[in-house]
């Protein structure tokens, strides 16, 4: 099972198309059409889900443990996906779920497998992704845009902020945050989003992947809000 080839090997980059990406397609939709799921509202759940994570180990030991059976989830669709938008779109480098097995281990030990178990809110988070992997795969696509971004953006911050209120090592526990192989974070953004609007995507299947990308940000809120603090 391989996922493509960096971004940044293609031919059409970002720098070669002399615009920035987010400006028109796919990626303007999706930027506008998730900016209410960012208002101040939203962002303040988010902000303060987040730092109830990090305020102790138990609790962030929980979120990481959420984010593992999300990713589980999303990969193991990516891997068995046939649908070329949603392969366009999968790359090696963006991939959490080795991470993040490396994190259960931190937090668990050698037997963290039979250590974890979903949460609610996971479990309804990782039915959607298989619902839709099954009957409209395309959308899978707001899942890569909302989540990979999203941690490709603040991975950096949010992981710092954990290890230091948590009094972690960098990298212990927080591996998930760290995207050693890419290199230039906004040179692969800006590419990732000139291949998401060369997607041959009908106008209702791009509204219904707008749609689905402000769901998956709500998913996201209630895994924070089930957290301690």
């Amino acid at each position: 099972e391989e996922s493509s080839s960096s971004p940044l090997e293609t031919d059409a980059t970002a720098a070669e198309l002399n615009e920035n990406p987010r400006n028109s397609g796919l990626a303007l939709m999706l930027d506008d059409g998730t900016r209410k799921s960012h208002s101040m509202a939203e962002n303040t759940a988010f902000v303060s889900g987040f730092f109830k994570g990090i305020a102790t180990q138990s609790a962030f030991a929980n979120l990481v443990t959420s984010l593992y059976f999300v990713y589980q989830a999303m990969e193991t669709e990516f891997d068995n996906a046939s649908d070329a938008s949603v392969k366009d779109l999968d790359y090696t480098e963006l991939r959490r779920v080795p991470s993040l097995e490396n994190d259960m281990e931190f937090f668990y030990g050698p037997d963290w497998k039979n250590a974890i178990t979903p949460t609610l809110a996971t479990k309804k988070y990782v039915s959607r992704i298989q619902d839709i992997a099954a009957t409209q795969p395309e959308l899978l696509i707001a899942h890569q845009y909302t989540r990979y971004l999203g941690d490709l953006f603040g991975g950096q911050m949010m992981g710092g902020m954990a290890s230091k209120s948590l009094g972690l090592e960098p990298g212990q526990g927080t591996s998930f945050y760290r995207f050693d192989d890419i290199k230039d974070t906004k040179s692969f953004i800006d590419t990732w989003y000139s291949n998401l609007n060369k997607l041959d995507l009908s106008a209702e299947q791009k509204e219904a992947i707008v749609v689905e990308a402000n769901l998956v940000f709500a998913l996201n809120i209630d895994i924070l809000e089930e957290l301690e603090g």
